[in-house]
């Protein structure tokens, strides 16, 4: 988790700030680590998959036989089964059953290819046995809110109390969405830098590449990513494109201020979350928090609250690009690809940056919303979306090329195929689910369960 406060004296400003400056590594220690998340669902029904019973404790259980270790958290009524390990990843239990695989730090894209379809198949094995699918869409095309089961984590009970009171759609995110991410490290303060600026304004051009959720409660949204319009009204204080991001003098002081503005949700006391919505992380460096007297923050606290934030791209000790729906396979393995091509050659960077220096504020915010309705057919600077895709595509190639990462003489590129077929005929996996429902289909957004399965 990086350096730690030695002594016993209260945290300053500076050991916050500390905290991400440690996430530094040279080059030849850069990793990528990849995530995604994916609906388990009743085979036979279409339903979502409750905790309890032939359900998602039970997928949890069965995947123990192959070498995964149960993460546990406490309760009044005894230890839940919350997530599992293995040798440096993770499967965790998000709000509405939702499975997510976040996988360890690997240097290749091969490795995370091997690493995301051996999971998929293990997954798929116990799955089976349940009666249980997996759906590969970003948001959920059937299910109601209230007919998605609530999974047994304390920090989400405090989430789901405080959303409604900072957003319309936070419910949405919590328990109908699925994204795929990726996570990719900095050399520098100045690399952090020029990664974080490059990758927050091209953000929306992954969204729109991914974008693979058109469909709410059976019907057409009029949206490309119903996903990505959930975060447009979540909570402002802590999602968004980050304006201050692209000002001068941008850094790790910067984003730690952002961060220690933003409100909190918990800390974790004896395995326990203490909620404290809304309540402020400067306040609790102060040791002024009602519900914690006297007490003051430790480095952990701080890296909890991190993960509390939610913008487009996401500072820790390394970062994370959050702007893109789950989809099948091979889009999984796409993703850290098209990322890695970028920020682990210093020419591709570059280049990458050339494409949106230009784009004012106003513009990022736009493009953002306009790609989760438009997809392809967004427009920035009087390009369409569809035109720098490519672009961004052809220098991730390059990137990737020069990486020269090869396995049986075939190197990375390879992954990038399917965003070229996206970027070539301008045409989502959304836009392809519409064409189905009017269809093929017939009308029925259910058929995704079939067509849209791993």
């Amino acid at each position: 988790m990086g350096e730690v406060v030695c002594d016993d004296r209260p945290l300053v400003f500076e050991d916050l700030v500390r905290w991400f400056e440690v996430g530094s590594k040279p080059a030849a220690q850069w990793r990528v680590g990849a995530e995604h998340e994916k609906f388990p669902f009743r085979l036979q029904s279409h339903d979502a998959v409750a905790y309890e019973g032939a359900g998602i404790k039970a997928l949890m259980e069965g995947l123990q036989r192959f070498g995964w270790t149960g993460v546990f958290e406490a309760s009044d009524a005894g230890p839940v089964l919350i997530g599992l390990e293995r040798d440096g990843a993770n499967v965790s239990l998000e709000p509405g059953g939702q499975f997510e695989l976040s996988g360890a730090p690997l240097q290749t894209m091969h490795e995370i290819r091997r690493e995301t379809e051996g999971h998929l198949d293990e997954a798929k094995t116990v799955a089976a046995e349940l009666g249980i699918g997996f759906l590969a869409l970003g948001f959920t095309p059937l299910w109601r809110r209230d007919q998605v089961p609530v999974m047994p984590k304390g920090r989400y009970a405090i989430m789901r109390a405080y959303m409604p009171k900072v957003g319309g759609k936070g419910l949405d995110m919590m328990f109908r969405t699925c994204t795929v991410q990726a996570n990719l490290d900095f050399g520098s303060e100045a690399d952090m830098v020029a990664k974080f600026r490059t990758s927050l304004a091209l953000q929306p051009i992954a969204t729109a590449l991914f974008a693979n959720s058109p469909f709410k409660e059976g019907r057409p949204t009029g949206l490309l990513s119903s996903r990505a319009d959930v975060w447009t009204d979540t909570d402002p204080d802590r999602t968004g494109m980050l304006d201050f991001v692209f000002q001068d003098g941008f850094g790790f002081e910067s984003y730690a201020r952002y961060a220690l503005d933003v409100p909190m949700y918990f800390a974790k006391r004896k395995d326990r979350y203490v909620d404290l919505s809304g309540r402020s992380f400067r306040k609790f460096m102060d040791g002024d928090l009602a519900e914690l007297p006297g007490e003051r923050p430790t480095l952990k606290d701080w890296a909890d609250h991190t993960t509390t934030i939610f913008p487009e791209v996401r500072l820790k000790q390394y970062l994370e690009m959050r702007g893109a729906d789950s989809g099948p396979a091979p889009m999984l393995h796409a993703l850290p690809a098209l990322w890695t091509g970028i920020f682990y050659d210093s020419a591709a960077l570059a280049a990458a940056w050339d494409l949106c220096k230009g784009w004012t504020t106003e513009q990022h915010n736009a493009l953002r919303a306009d790609v989760a309705r438009r997809g392809m057919k967004a427009e920035i600077a009087g390009r369409t979306v569809q035109a720098v895709a490519k672009d961004l595509l052809a220098i991730a190639r390059e990137g990737l090329a020069r990486r020269a990462r090869l396995e049986a003489g075939v190197d990375e590129t390879i992954y990038l195929a399917p965003l070229d077929e996206i970027a070539d005929s301008g045409l989502t996996q959304a836009d392809r689910q519409l064409e189905l429902f009017h269809g093929a289909w017939n009308g029925d957004a259910s058929k995704a369960f079939d067509d849209w399965r791993y």
